[in-house]
């Protein structure tokens, strides 16, 4: 479920509330509308402040609004479970065969896309002066983490190099269950891409160029969005106590090595496809 499916799920959860009387007519429209964020209470995929938005209106306390549309919420397709969170945040916690969906459709999009003998050439010079035109903000070529640019590159080439390694090894990616805080924190992000390459220009043309059609500016919530993406992925893989996506030593490759290969190749596929819509290289080695 993504979270555009999910906001569409929480609209209809309130309109059969209203239709039904247990909520009156005057919650009928939201203000602002419905919105996900990531949850200030728990360890939820997404939170909902929609019932603590409708209180007033409907003359009822928060967290009783919450508890009339988690009824209606948990009953989705896509939804496991919803709890009712501090004030009155709806924590709604996606069912794990979305997750394996969105992974396994993310990944076999990149397969299809993508050449798989040749890396795209890369020119640092002009990719910096191009990442620099997108996010307002001087060119930056060095390799260091403090440089954004920087770490969205990288982070797609040990992609790379975890799949080429997982190769040697005889093992595939294959999505599975992904349970832990810094998996759900990248599967939301990864879940939000296709949205926002939508709303960017079409990748016709160089957006760093002066007679690009489009203002490059335009391109700032992709470059953010991917560079938040690398910084999840790269949590994700380095992090102290972080799970290994490679079998170490003697390790035989299992079922949880598979899974986490392939949100790893869903993650490179989002940034090789988000860096190419910027006009910029996504090199298979730094």
């Amino acid at each position: 479920m993504t979270p555009a499916q999910l906001s569409r799920a929480l609209s209809s959860a309130l309109r059969r509330a209203v239709a039904e009387g247990e909520l009156p007519r005057t919650a009928a429209e939201p203000p602002a509308g419905v919105t996900l964020r990531n949850p200030p209470h728990g360890d939820a995929d997404y939170a909902s402040n929609l019932a603590l938005r409708l209180a007033a209106a409907t003359g009822h306390p928060a967290r009783s609004v919450a508890d009339v549309l988690r009824t209606r919420l948990v009953q989705e397709a896509g939804v496991a479970r919803v709890e009712v969170a501090g004030p009155g945040f709806l924590n709604i916690h996606l069912a794990e065969s979305g997750w394996t969906a969105l992974v396994r459709r993310i990944a076999e999009r990149g397969r299809a896309e993508r050449p798989q003998d040749a890396a795209p050439a890369e020119d640092p010079v002009r990719d910096a002066e191009r990442w620099a035109a997108v996010t307002g903000t001087a060119p930056r070529l060095e390799r260091r983490d403090g440089n954004p640019l920087f770490r969205v590159q990288y982070a797609h080439s040990r992609v790379r190099a975890l799949l080429t390694a997982a190769d040697d090894l005889g093992f595939a990616p294959e999505p599975g269950p992904y349970a832990t805080r810094a998996e759900g924190r990248l599967l939301t992000l990864l879940a939000d891409s296709a949205r926002i390459a939508e709303r960017c220009p079409a990748p016709d043309g160089n957006p760093a160029a002066p007679d690009h059609p489009a203002d490059p500016a335009a391109y700032a919530p992709l470059a953010r969005h991917l560079t938040a993406v690398a910084d999840a992925f790269l949590d994700l893989h380095d992090a102290p106590g972080a799970r290994p996506v490679l079998p170490r030593g003697d390790e035989k490759p299992e079922a949880a090595h598979r899974s986490r290969l392939a949100l790893a190749e869903a993650a490179g596929t989002v940034l090789a496809g988000g860096l190419t819509q910027l006009g910029i290289s996504a090199p298979h080695h730094l």
